[in-house]
């Protein structure tokens, strides 16, 4: 257990033991509640679990690729039929 200081505007500092194990960055939010006397706090992810690899650089960087051959035309369909679409994706 952490031995933590009160300070300036009841400002407190989360061990770095603790922002490391926890994944905890700067601006991130945090739960905070009164538990029987007890403060608890936890972090708050406010991107759905399920939703966290649409924020990845690599998705992004994926996406940026996609729009940018969408704007320059480097598309194919659409199909009428999906024996077309194997088609075009075979040759």
């Amino acid at each position: 257990m952490a031995l933590v200081k009160v300070k300036k505007n009841f400002q407190i500092t989360i061990p770095n033991s603790l922002r490391k194990k926890l994944s905890i960055v700067e601006g991130e939010y945090m739960e905070v509640e009164d538990k029987d006397g007890e403060l608890i706090m936890r972090p708050v992810k406010m991107v759905h679990p399920d939703h966290e690899y649409f924020y990845t650089k690599e998705w992004q960087k994926d996406e940026s690729e996609a729009d940018k051959d969408i704007r320059e035309g480097k598309v194919i369909g659409p199909f009428d039929n999906v024996d077309d679409c194997i088609e075009a994706l075979e040759s």
